[in-house]
């Protein structure tokens, strides 16, 4: 009778919904998201304990008895949001699940997503926060209940794409219990100890197996089997977001050949980009690296515009501040108001740019000042952020008006120009609290008011400079009163740079601008003859007859050779497949292959000099 029963059931749910598949999805999964069961999304028959919800093709949708997962010694964790408490990674109505996903090659299994259906790519609708290598590869994430909802109607669509290039098979969901979720907090790899790209703040894995991990994977074991000279573990910084077993593999073999090869040594990053503190910043050695960061702290700079900014107030500032910093060193984000009190970005970030004119809550203050502490650089526009032996003193008259500054440079020149005013301006105090303050620009009127100044904070490098001028805006972007005004400003647009750049500058930050070089072509390359003309020979019933190999947002079209000068497009880049043209004084394919100590891996490679990024080229 209860089969029966439950054989009606699913027939009377498929009449019902199965038009609306995916509203039969969503339905579920909100009424049943806080009881004492689990979403199981799969390509293989149910247990005998799972109940079937719905079918498409050969993939179920089935809901089962609670899975518990409570001890994390055999996954990885991955790097947590700088914006994000280790006890919050998995907020209320929220739901931690296991993607499971299998290699491309493996038999009798699809290929991918179906190109002729939207993509749901698995790293939008969730966030990741442990894996564990191994077939099938399985990835611990976060979402909330309609992103859950969404990544199993992708996968049973045949539309849910992995970062990782595998094949989506296995979607259930866990009750992370708590001392999982303090083991996920204390294993997490602390944000300052990543000096790399943080791009979006996006979660990158370790290079190895999870702590405690003794068992292992067949494919280590085969590795260990066939490689020589691999014995011993390196540490490096990762060369994917989520990286394919194989890739993880590859990236522990291949670093040292790729190390021996490059003309110019790559030098061994430290846990952070700075010299230690005790150092002196002549004496920091350089060796021809950047400096990029000397507080230790991850290359983030934050603009916090007070509660309510107006639309596009952020893209404008941010669209200054890069045309002034070297903008492949630093990652510039929004700082909201309801963040200032709740998330750690005072440990996470470089620099703090308030660019708002309303008050300062008390609160937010008090934030910003232990920012300080902790060795962060303020920039301040306009605002009312003040501290130690400075005070903001209000003069109406100013109050946007376009007059001449007087600025007094490093070098201990003066360069003047015009700049719309706040209408305050700052003077010293009776009581300070031991800040070191230094004028840096004043008015060119009889009072000679200052409206710029640097001031020190704490024993950790913190510093401040505070501006009561709008430097970051432009003349098209001020509502200015006259004509004359405007042309005042226009003809102080380059003067305003370049008072912008030595503050910042005067940071600590880059301001090296360099010339963008044209792109290269990509060579396609193998230490194996055997190995390149076996590839060629599949490359031939991959491409079309032109020799195009088209992906979502760079295409590669597959050339034997090129003729120099001739055009690289971002979205089509050729691909040269005759070596015998090849030549580069930063890569030697000989000395590549002197030092590869492997048998499969790395025998085949693009080479290019100058590409946009990396990540596109073998988009999908």
């Amino acid at each position: 009778a209860p089969a029966m029963l439950i054989t009606l059931c699913y027939l009377y749910l498929w009449a019902r919904w199965g038009p609306r598949s995916a509203a039969l999805v969503r339905s579920t999964v909100r009424r049943l998201h806080r009881s004492r069961c689990s979403f199981t999304f799969c390509a293989r028959p149910p247990l005998p304990d799972e109940r079937v919800c719905l079918r498409v093709g050969g993939k179920v949708f089935c809901t089962g008895e609670a899975q518990f997962l409570d001890d994390l010694n055999r996954w990885s964790v991955l790097l947590i949001s700088p914006f994000i408490h280790p006890e919050k990674l998995l907020p209320a109505e929220h739901i931690a699940f296991v993607t499971e996903s299998i290699s491309a090659h493996t038999e009798n299994l699809q290929k991918g997503p179906d190109p002729l259906k939207e993509i749901v790519k698995w790293s939008d609708f969730c966030s990741p926060l442990a894996y564990k290598p191994g077939e099938p590869f399985k990835l611990i994430a976060g979402a909330s209940v309609d992103n859950f909802s969404s990544l199993g109607i992708a996968f049973l669509e045949d539309r849910l794409q992995m970062d990782n290039g595998m094949v989506p098979h296995r979607i259930v969901s866990v009750h992370l219990e708590e001392s999982a979720l303090k083991e996920l907090a204390q294993e997490a790899p602390s944000v300052k100890e990543e000096s790399t790209d943080m791009d979006g703040v996006t979660p990158a894995g370790e290079s190895g197996l999870g702590p405690g991990e003794e068992e292992k994977s067949k494919l280590e074991e085969e590795r260990e089997q066939e490689e020589t000279g691999a014995g011993e573990h390196h540490h490096h910084h990762h060369l994917h977001v989520f990286s394919c077993q194989e890739c993880l593999e590859l990236e522990n073999i291949t670093i040292e050949a790729l190390k021996s090869t490059l003309a110019e040594n790559i030098p061994e990053l430290p846990d952070s980009c700075s010299c230690r503190r005790e150092e002196k910043e002549d004496e920091c050695p350089e060796k021809g690296r950047k400096r990029t960061n000397l507080a230790g702290k991850p290359p983030n700079i934050l603009i916090y515009l007070g509660s309510e900014p107006a639309k596009g107030r952020f893209e404008q500032v941010k669209s200054v501040l890069r045309e002034c910093i070297d903008a492949e060193s630093y990652i510039i984000y929004q700082l909201q108001q309801e963040q200032v009190l709740r998330d750690p970005w005072a440990d996470n970030s470089l620099l703090l740019l308030i660019a708002t004119q309303e008050p300062i809550p008390e609160a937010i203050h008090r934030q910003f000042m232990k920012f300080l502490s902790k060795g962060g650089k303020i920039l301040s526009f306009s605002s009312s952020f003040t501290f130690g032996g400075v005070q903001l003193r209000h003069k109406n008259k100013l109050r946007q008006a376009v007059h001449e500054l007087v600025v007094c440079r490093k070098d201990s020149t003066e360069l003047r120009l015009n700049l719309l005013l706040s209408g305050c301006v700052f003077e010293e105090g009776m009581k300070g609290d031991g800040s070191r303050v230094k004028v840096l620009a004043r008015l060119s009127n009889a009072a000679e008011d200052t409206v710029m100044v640097h001031l020190s904070h704490g024993s950790s490098g913190g510093e401040a400079i505070l501006c009561q001028a709008h430097l970051e805006l432009d003349s098209n972007s001020m509502d200015v009163q006259t004509e004359e005004d405007f042309n005042l400003l226009k003809m102080s647009n380059s003067k305003r740079f370049e008072v912008l750049r030595e503050i910042l500058m005067c940071l600590g930050l880059s301001c090296e601008l360099r010339e963008i070089p044209p792109l290269t072509p990509i060579y396609l390359l193998s230490p194996d003859e055997e190995i390149h003309l076996a590839f060629l020979k599949w490359l031939e019933g991959n491409v079309d007859a032109e020799g195009l190999r088209a992906s979502s947002k760079v295409s590669l079209k597959f050339v034997s050779s090129w003729e120099p000068g001739a055009e690289v497009a971002p979205s089509l880049v050729p691909v040269i497949t005759e070596m015998g043209t090849f030549s580069s004084e930063h890569f030697s394919l000989q000395t590549y292959q002197q030092h590869l100590q492997t048998k499969k891996l790395g025998k085949i490679l693009l080479f290019t000099e100058v590409t946009t990024t990396t990540m596109n080229l073998l988009d999908g």
